[in-house]
């Protein structure tokens, strides 16, 4: 209140001299807005009714291409490079074994614990031979898988190194767990 007992004035008549017209405008543009009865109907026509049919054609049968003769030497190479791989770990897994079995209840870092461990990375290193030859099949099967060519052969050769990789990760598992960590 002011000292006159009387409530001040809000200062809002330039502001509302503003607004006037913009209300009046909407309130007359209202005014041209269409009856909502006349929109026309979002139902199905009679021209969208006509359907057709197209005969259904089976696709050609065809026969995926040959493997090469190189392909089938690189694939003999490398089951010859995972099976070298597997022979010398298995030259090497029973002085691993017997290491393993001296260090089996002695403590971590031990002299005996350390030789068992030096002796499981080399059985590790033999295996990963065998995994990088399943890698260079696993990119042949993908690269001919592509080509749409026939995968048969190389689908074959990846079996028998997984195989191969398989039975030396058992071994592995095996001696890994025997082993103190």
């Amino acid at each position: 209140m002011t000292a006159a007992g009387k409530y001040p004035r809000p200062c809002y008549g330039p502001v509302m001299r503003s607004l006037l017209p913009v209300a009046a405008l909407s309130l007359i543009l209202s005014a041209c807005a269409k009856d909502q009865g006349e929109y026309p109907s979002l139902a199905r026509r009679p021209v969208e009714r006509i359907s057709g049919t197209a005969p259904v054609v089976a696709p050609a049968e065809v026969a995926p291409p040959a493997p090469s003769p190189e392909l089938s030497g690189n694939l003999e190479q490398l089951v010859a490079k995972a099976r070298a791989a597997d022979a010398r770990f298995r030259d090497n897994a029973p002085r691993a074994r017997a290491l393993v079995s001296a260090a089996a209840g002695a403590a971590v870092a031990s002299e005996s614990w350390s030789v068992a461990t030096v002796a499981l990375a080399d059985l590790e290193s033999q295996r990963s031979q065998a995994m990088i030859a399943l890698a260079d099949l696993d990119a042949l099967y993908a690269a001919e898988g592509i080509k749409l060519a026939d995968t048969s052969a190389i689908a074959a050769a990846r079996d028998q190194v997984i195989s191969i990789v398989g039975e030396e990760d058992t071994v592995l598992n095996g001696l890994k767990s025997r082993l103190r960590s």
